[in-house]
């Protein structure tokens, strides 16, 4: 029997035309595709949460598809990953999409070499997360340090994890601050 079990999915696009300034030439668009899931460990110390891990890369696949497809898989500029594991759970139930969800972001981009920024929490049903985000090729272009909230109003319930994962098409709206420029990547190590 397979450790994934959804119960729901959610998908949602925001597209940011300002921030207060006059409006971009062309707004940014942020997108998040999450699944609330069944915590097979809810309540109990589990030593080995590798097999989660390894199931949990379908579902990365599926939802990094999702949020490629919805805002252009080459248009794809920045990403970050979460997790809300429900109360009966613990941190490191959150922690197996580390692997899970970058490895399927990384895939489904053209394996872009920065590190996938994330963000997870154990809380109640309802609580909201703040997603960071940065740039795929790079993660000190300061213009793409960005984050999106996301969440479920009834989820995760004690004994489920709500995993997500955002993806960005460009850099904030209005960014300014200077700091190493996308088009100034020159090492490609996902650092600079």
């Amino acid at each position: 029997m397979s450790l994934i079990q959804i119960r729901k999915r959610m998908f949602t696009v925001e597209t940011i035309h300002h921030e207060g300034g006059p409006p971009a030439a062309v707004p940014l668009r942020m997108a998040a595709a999450g699944a609330v899931v069944r915590n097979p460990y809810a309540g109990r110390y589990e030593q080995d949460l590798l097999p989660f891990m390894a199931e949990l890369r379908t579902l990365g696949r599926d939802l990094a598809e999702e949020a490629a497809a919805a805002l252009g898989r080459n248009r794809v500029e920045a990403y970050g990953k979460g997790a809300i594991v429900g109360v009966n759970g613990e941190l490191e139930h959150g922690a197996v999409w580390h692997e899970a969800g970058g490895w399927a972001m990384r895939a489904v981009l053209g394996e872009p070499k920065a590190i996938v920024p994330a963000a997870k929490a154990v809380a109640s049903a309802g609580y909201r997360l703040m997603v960071p985000l940065h740039y795929v090729h790079a993660c000190y272009v300061r213009s793409h340090f960005n984050a999106m909230e996301v969440g479920v109003q009834d989820g995760p319930r004690p004994d489920e994890i709500f995993f997500v994962l955002v993806m960005a098409d460009g850099a904030r709206i209005h960014e300014r601050l200077g700091g190493l420029r996308k088009d100034q990547v020159s090492v490609h190590d996902g650092q600079r």
